[in-house]
C-alpha cells in the first residue's frame, strides 16, 4: 500500500515508524499520558467554567459532613485532626523542606544535573499552580464551614497539584538512584498515595470541590511526567 502512496506520505510514515522504534515503550506511554491528561484537564476546566460540575461538587462536599450538623465532618472526632495533618503534606512549607532534603541527597551523590532538574521542575510547578489559580479565580466552597485556613482561589487545588508535582517528580527522579526494582515501586507507590490523600483531605476539610482536586491532580501529573521526560533526555545525552 505504501508503494502506491505519494512520496511525501511515504516519507512521513517512514519518519513516524523510525521515531517510534527509537523510543522505549515507557516513553511512548508517558507521552500518551501527558496528551490524554492534558485533554482531560482542559475538558474539566471548561465544564467548571460552564457550571456543569456544580451539583456534583456540592453533593460530594456536603456528603463529607454529618447530615444533622454541616459544621462537623463525618467519622470520629479525631478525623478532623488527621485531615489537617494530611493536608499539611501538600503545604508549601512541608514541600519546600522535602525539596531541599532531596536536593541535598542528590548533591551528596554528586547527581548535580538531576538536582538542577529537580529544583527547576518542582519550583516551576509551584509557580504554575499559583498562576492557574489566579487565571481561573474560582470561589471556594461556601456550603459548609472551612476546617482549614485558605487564602487563595479554588481551581485547581494548589495542595493537590503541588503534592503531585513534588512527590511524583521526587519519586521519578530518585527512582533511578535506587538499585532494587521493588524499592523503586515502593517509592513511586508512596508518592501516589501521598498525593491522593492530600487531595481527599482538601475536600474533607471543605476547602475544595472534588473538581478542583481532580484538576490539581491532572495538572500536577502532566507537569511531573513532562519533567521526567526532560530529565530522561538529559540523562541519555
Amino acid at each position: 500500500m505504501l508503494r502506491n502512496a505519494p512520496r511525501h506520505l511515504r516519507s512521513w510514515t517512514a519518519s513516524g515508524i523510525k521515531y517510534v522504534r527509537g523510543r522505549e515503550p515507557i516513553v511512548l506511554i508517558a507521552l500518551l499520558l501527558v496528551v490524554a491528561v492534558s485533554w482531560g484537564f482542559i475538558e474539566l476546566a471548561d465544564e467548571v467554567n460552564e457550571g456543569s460540575t456544580g451539583d456534583f461538587d456540592r453533593w460530594v462536599v456536603r456528603s463529607m459532613r454529618q447530615a444533622d450538623d454541616p459544621t462537623q465532618p463525618i467519622g470520629p472526632r479525631w478525623m478532623r485532626e488527621v485531615g489537617r495533618d494530611i493536608t499539611g503534606l501538600g503545604g508549601v512549607s512541608v514541600l519546600s523542606m522535602l525539596i531541599a532534603a532531596a536536593a541535598g541527597f542528590l548533591a551528596i551523590h554528586r547527581a548535580y544535573r538531576t538536582m538542577v532538574v529537580l529544583l527547576v521542575s518542582t519550583i516551576g510547578g509551584i509557580i504554575v499552580s499559583s498562576l492557574l489559580k489566579q487565571f481561573f479565580a474560582r470561589p471556594r466552597p461556601d456550603i459548609v464551614p472551612h476546617l482549614a485556613e485558605v487564602y487563595t482561589s479554588s481551581f485547581p487545588s494548589g495542595h493537590s497539584m503541588m503534592s503531585a508535582v513534588v512527590y511524583l517528580t521526587l519519586a521519578a527522579l530518585l527512582a533511578p538512584v535506587l538499585k532494587h526494582f521493588w524499592v523503586r515501586v515502593y517509592v513511586l507507590g508512596l508518592a501516589v498515595l501521598a498525593t491522593g490523600l492530600v487531595g481527599i483531605s482538601r475536600v474533607y476539610l471543605g476547602v475544595h470541590y472534588p473538581s478542583d482536586v481532580l484538576a490539581g491532580w491532572a495538572a500536577g501529573l502532566v507537569w511531573a511526567v513532562g519533567c521526567w521526560l526532560v530529565a530522561r533526555r538529559f540523562a541519555l545525552r
